[in-house]
């Protein structure tokens, strides 16, 4: 995890265990409580930690809530790179396989990492989460896809294509709690059309 919401980036195991902790208890704070009454305290006595050490790591729970929407994002992106990873490494992969893994992941994410509802790669408010999300996934794809990273038109397209998919992967789960499949397809077959161009 990048230390990004971070005071402190951990140096040693034990630190880093404590962090992972400190954010595990936050994830399950979200889920029972929801991110208004999300609070220090709570957190520090759900990990088990004294509150100085989480305020040693974040000056709020804002911050906290943001370095765990960073591991959330992180976490993806390994899941994305581990199944997408094959005997060719970082050879081309047809988009049909991309856009399967890349929506998969978060499907499967969605369904199973506490806290993710509330804060998947940003926070409640946050105004713009998914310029980051477009600009790690064109970093970790471009190469696949046979794409320049830093052609301005790629990032463009990757915005727009992370900005169709959050909307319509919001609706899939607003109208089913587990998904809706049909609308998950037609999120698939949306962007493999636009990223196809």
């Amino acid at each position: 995890m990048t230390g990004q919401g971070l005071r402190r980036t951990p140096v040693q195991q034990r630190s880093t265990e404590r962090l992972g902790r400190i954010l595990d208890a936050c994830a399950q704070l979200l889920d029972e409580a929801g991110y208004e009454s999300l609070s220090t305290r709570a957190v520090a006595v759900r990990a088990g930690v004294p509150i100085g050490s989480v305020y040693r790591f974040f000056s709020n729970k804002r911050a906290m809530a943001d370095a765990l929407a960073q591991r959330n994002l992180d976490r993806y992106l390994d899941a994305v790179t581990d199944r997408l990873a094959g005997p060719g490494g970082d050879a081309s992969l047809p988009l049909d396989v991309v856009v399967e893994v890349v929506v998969d992941e978060y499907i499967a994410m969605k369904g199973t990492t506490p806290g993710f509802e509330l804060v998947d790669f940003g926070v409640p408010g946050e105004s713009e989460p998914n310029l980051h999300v477009a600009d790690r996934l064109l970093e970790l794809l471009a190469g696949r896809l046979g794409l320049d990273p830093a052609d301005a038109y790629a990032r463009l397209t990757f915005v727009i294509s992370v900005e169709a998919a959050d909307a319509l992967l919001q609706l899939a789960f607003r109208t089913d709690p587990a998904g809706d499949p049909a609308v998950i397809a037609e999120t698939k077959r949306l962007l493999r059309a636009y990223l196809a161009r």
